[in-house]
C-alpha cells in the first residue's frame, strides 16, 4: 500500500536508519514524525522537508512518549505506520561493561518498544489498520562474543514482537520483524572499541540503511512478518536454528578465544 498522505511515525529518527527512513518517506509524500533526545539529529533529518515534524521524546519515558503520540494524532492525522528504530549498541565483555550501562540499553531497545506499542499501536488497533515494524537484528538471533547486552535487548524485541503478531493475526494490522546483519550506520562507532571480528570475517560491504528500507518495503507487500534484508540473514537464521553449536564453534575460531 502506498504511504502518500499517510502518518509514519519513527523512533530514533535523528540519525541512521530512522534519519533515512524518515527523509525517504517524505520525499515520497507521507506525513512523517520523529520521535528522539537527539535535537540537532533531528534538525538535520528535516531540513529540506516540510513534511517531517519532530518531536523530543525519550523513548524510555511512557508519559512522554503518550503525550507525543496523542499530539500526532490530534495535529497530523491517525498514524498508519509505526517504525521502531530507536536503539543504541555499545559492544564489550559482560563481565566488564558497565551494568548500568547494559540496563539503559534494554531500557532503550526494549522498552522503547514497549511504550509505543501501549501508546500508538494501541490507536491502529482500535482503528483496524496500519502497519508495526519492529527493528532487531540478526543479533538477536545468533549472538556472538562482545555483543552480549545488545544481542539481548534485540532477542527481546524479536520476540515480544513475534508475539504481538500472533496476538492480533485476526486484525488488519499488518506486522513486520526487520533482523538485518550489520548496516553502515552511525550506530557502529559505539560498537568499535569492542569490535568482534566475526563481524568482518568473511563478509563483502555492510548493508546500507536504504537497502534495509527497500526490504521492509518488499516483505510487508507480500505479507511476510520476517525481513531478512539479504542471503546472509536468511541462511544465518536457518543455520541458527539447526545447527546453534556449529555457529558458537566458528565464533570461537574467529576471535581466538
Amino acid at each position: 500500500m502506498s504511504l502518500v498522505d499517510k502518518v509514519v511515525v519513527i523512533t530514533g529518527g535523528g540519525s541512521g536508519m530512522g534519519q533515512f527512513a524518515a527523509r525517504q518517506y517524505a520525499q515520497q509524500g507521507s506525513k512523517v514524525a520523529i520521535l528522539d533526545v537527539n535535537e540537532a539529529g533531528m534538525s538535520e533529518t528535516c531540513e529540506g522537508h516540510t513534511a517531517i515534524h519532530s518531536f523530543r521524546v525519550d523513548v524510555t519515558d511512557l508519559e512522554q512518549m503518550r503525550t507525543a503520540i496523542d499530539s500526532i494524532e490530534a495535529d497530523i492525522g491517525p498514524i498508519y505506520r509505526v517504525m521502531n528504530c530507536a536503539a543504541i549498541m555499545p559492544f564489550g565483555k559482560l563481565v566488564e561493561q558497565d551494568p548500568e550501562l547494559q540496563a539503559k540499553i534494554m531500557d532503550i531497545n526494549w522498552k522503547g518498544l514497549v511504550n509505543i506499542t501501549h501508546t500508538a499501536l494501541n490507536k491502529m488497533l482500535a482503528r483496524n489498520e496500519g502497519e508495526f515494524v519492529s527493528f532487531a537484528s540478526m543479533a538477536g538471533l545468533m549472538p556472538i562474543l562482545l555483543t552480549g547486552a545488545y544481542a539481548a535487548s534485540k532477542a527481546a524485541v524479536v520476540f515480544y514482537t513475534e508475539t504481538l503478531y500472533h496476538e492480533h493475526l485476526s486484525s488488519n494490522v499488518k506486522f513486520a520483524c526487520v533482523c538485518p546483519p550489520t548496516v553502515a550506520t552511525p550506530l557502529l562507532e559505539q560498537a568499535r572499541p569492542n569490535w568482534p571480528k566475526m563481524l568482518d570475517a568473511g563478509k563483502g560491504d555492510f548493508l546500507t540503511p536504504g537497502e534495509v528500507i527497500d526490504s521492509v518495503e518488499s516483505c510487508i507487500e507480500q505479507g511476510k512478518f520476517w525481513v531478512f534484508p539479504n542471503k546472509d540473514a536468511k541462511i544465518g537464521s536457518l543455520v541458527r536454528r539447526l545447527f546453534p553449536g556449529l555457529i558458537w564453534k566458528q565464533v570461537h575460531k574467529t576471535e581466538g578465544w
